[in-house]
């Protein structure tokens, strides 16, 4: 009988309930509201792998091959039912995982990036992960202070060498977990 070890993947929860959001696993239901928030050229700006237009299409390859495929584990979020944003984790061989979100903007500055990216900490701390590292373009304060906010500390610029931020100037950033 052969045993197989639980990934870290495995032992996500498939669905989190905060105060005001639910993080749920992304559905076809999501995408037309994923679409609206998403085709935003504010949003296309800080994230290294969101397309720009962002159209319906673009919402089902998401759902249908990349929030749940074999190297990202996503939750789609939701306040009062309505869909508002994403938060995952993008995990690869060998590194910690790293922490990524994005809010369509009618919903920035209400604190729901804090409040979903505390729950997604959480996750993958009793996951087992040893710790997470984010990103953070320099210049994006707000990032950086909701990524200071759930813990990570500022570990050093770099130039960015993924996707839309290639040659862009970033904060890298850790949080390292208790592992008592």
């Amino acid at each position: 009988m052969t045993i197989v070890a639980a990934t870290l993947k495995d032992r996500l929860p498939a669905t989190i309930r905060t105060a005001r959001l639910a993080l749920v696993t992304p559905t076809l239901a999501h995408v037309p509201q994923m679409a609206v928030l998403a085709n935003n050229k504010a949003i296309h700006a800080v994230l290294a792998r969101l397309p720009y237009p962002y159209g319906e299409s673009d919402g089902r390859f998401f759902v249908e091959n990349i929030a749940r495929g074999e190297t990202e584990f996503a939750w789609a979020l939701e306040c009062e039912g309505a869909f508002i944003g994403v938060v995952g984790l993008h995990i690869l061989p060998g590194r910690l995982p790293e922490l990524g979100y994005w809010l369509g903007e009618p919903f920035w500055g209400q604190g729901y990036a804090t409040e979903a990216g505390h729950a997604a900490v959480a996750a993958a701390r009793q996951a087992g992960a040893p710790g997470l590292r984010s990103r953070a373009l320099l210049d994006n304060h707000a990032s950086r202070k909701v990524l200071k906010k759930l813990g990570f500390l500022e570990a050093g610029e770099d130039i960015d060498t993924t996707g839309t931020l290639t040659g862009r100037k970033v904060m890298q950033m850790y949080l390292e977990f208790d592992q008592r």
